[in-house]
């Protein structure tokens, strides 16, 4: 499962976009609660990714090791940073 931020990211968009788009068929509603309480916590979820990478990059950017990030999410360092790392951009 070692998949790198931006692709889960980009499927959580893609699995969002979908919920959004969903229409059930006539002949099969059924009470959707718990569908919508699987939506909202795929969002919280996705939202949660999304600060967990801020706070990484913040973390780096004030000088800590993967290592300590890695230990802080209960990880390795080397783990971390393969799913952390920001991609160089070349100007």
């Amino acid at each position: 499962m070692p998949r790198s931020l931006k692709a889960i990211l980009e499927q959580a968009d893609e699995l969002a976009d979908r919920f959004e788009k969903h229409e059930p068929r006539p002949d099969n509603i059924a009470d959707a609660t718990a569908l919508r309480i699987v939506r909202e916590a795929f969002q919280e979820r996705v939202a949660a990714e999304r600060r967990l990478a801020d706070a990484v990059a913040i973390a780096r950017t004030d000088g800590h090791s993967w290592a300590l990030i890695g230990n802080m999410i209960g990880t390795s360092g080397e783990a971390a940073r393969q799913r952390y790392k920001q991609p160089v951009t070349r100007h």
